[in-house]
Formats: structure tokens, sequence, C-alpha cells
């Protein structure tokens, strides 16, 4: 309801375009999720590596003859909708997970040589997307996949030795990333260096959170969000225009 609120005030106070979509999402979704609920589990198990391997093939389908869309190739056009595999992989890879862990004992998880097909589980679908390129979503990949060896016990110590190396491999990552990453990665640490460019999101952002104050401004009262300073105000930086109205308590709730 916060979200549907929100979409409501991004437009102006209105329902169209982006308040009514949500809502027509948002029931498809739940009664999807209904029906998903309903199938006994055992399905699902069976079913988990073939919805993984779709979803690696549909990667490779994407890079071979995906939809172009603001520098990057994630989609697939199927006619009535765009469909984005990398989002299928981020379930994919957990259920492909839970599969594999299903019966691990805490002494195979302590054995590098039971790690090593999981690892590649992970691996495999962060390195398709990363051609796209789609550093965000890899990131998410690789975020639930570590959660997922968490819950199955995992030891600190490979946390610890992935921690390292993955230090040890920005310099070289760093080589291989396109101008526009490495650009939001300065704009991450320092934004007031380029205010009017790379920086303008993230600071007009900050003065929009400033603005809000406390108790905010009020709904449908947000300055910058009216006034279009906030940039993608409907999706990127929806939090922000609900900070702006409803200050730092809204926030928090």
């Amino acid at each position: 309801c916060i979200g549907f609120t929100a979409l409501y005030s991004a437009a102006g106070g209105s329902f169209d375009p982006w308040a009514s979509r949500q809502m027509m999402r948002f029931v498809v979704a739940a009664l999807g999720m209904i029906a998903i609920a309903l199938v006994d589990l055992k399905y699902w198990f069976r079913l988990t590596w073939p919805i993984y391997f779709l979803g690696l093939v549909l990667l490779i389908i994407v890079e071979v003859m995906g939809q172009i869309g603001m520098g990057a190739q994630r989609w697939i056009n199927l006619g009535f909708m765009q469909l984005q595999p990398s989002e299928m992989m981020k379930i994919a890879v957990v259920m492909a997970l839970a599969r594999y862990f299903h019966s691990a004992t805490i002494e195979d998880m302590r054995r590098i040589t039971f790690l090593i097909f999981p690892i590649l589980i992970i691996a495999v679908p962060v390195g398709l997307v990363l051609l796209q390129p789609d550093l965000g979503t890899s990131l998410m990949i690789v975020m639930a996949g570590a959660g997922m060896f968490f819950i199955a016990g995992a030891s600190i110590w490979l946390y610890l030795g992935g921690a390292v190396l993955v230090a040890g491999a920005i310099p070289v990552a760093w080589q291989f990333m396109h101008e526009y990453q490495k650009k939001r990665v300065m704009t991450f640490l320092d934004p007031e260096s380029d205010p009017l460019g790379a920086g303008y999101h993230i600071t007009q952002s900050k003065i929009a959170l400033g603005s809000g104050g406390i108790e905010g401004k009020g709904f449908l009262e947000g300055t910058q969000s009216r006034l279009n300073f906030l940039p993608e105000k409907q999706t990127d930086f929806i939090f922000t225009l609900w900070a702006e109205e409803h200050g730092l308590f809204g926030g928090l709730i």
C-alpha cells in the first residue's frame, strides 16, 4: 500500500500511469504466489534442474539475439512482453543450491571438493549476466548464493577467503569494467565531483532527503519531485520521494 501511495504521488496525484499498473502486477503476482505455494514442494524439487538449465539457455539466447536497451543486451522480446532471464536466474540459483545442499552434512560443507559444483552453479550465470553487461544483477545473484552457502553451514573461513580473493581481484576487475561502470563507482565515492553530470542523480536525491526533515513536507507536497528535480522518482528514487513527503519518521516506517 505504501508503494501504491508513493507511485500515486509520483504521478502528481494520479493512479495513471504507474500506480494502476503496479496494482495490476501485484494482483497477478499474488495469485501466482498462491498458486506456487499450493503446489507440493516435491514437484519444485524435481523441477529445479530443468528451471536452472532453462535459465542458462535463455541467458545464452540473450547474448545471441537479445533486445538492446539503454546500452545493455538483457531482454528477449516475446511479442506480448519483454523477458529478462537474469531476473529468473535469481530464483533458479537459489533453487539449485537448495537442491544440491538438501542432503549435505556439516562434514560435506567443510570439504572444498564438495563446494566446487555449487560455486559453479553461481559462477556460470554470473559470468553470462556480466556479459550483458549487468553488474548489479550479477552481484545480487552472488549475494543470494553466498546467503545459501551460509544457511547450509559453510565455514566462516570460506567467506574470509572469498573476501581476500575479491579484494585482490579488484585492481584486475577494474581494467575490464566499462567506462560507465567506473564512473558509477567514482560518483558513488564522490558525487560532488560532477554535480551537474554523473553526480546529478545522487546529489538531487540527497537534497530531497534533507528537505524532508523529521516530519516531512506532507503528502503530494515534495518540492524535489513536484518540480522534477528528482530523477526516476517512480523507480530508482521512489524511497527518496517518500522520505521527502513523510520525513525521517515515514522513512523509518
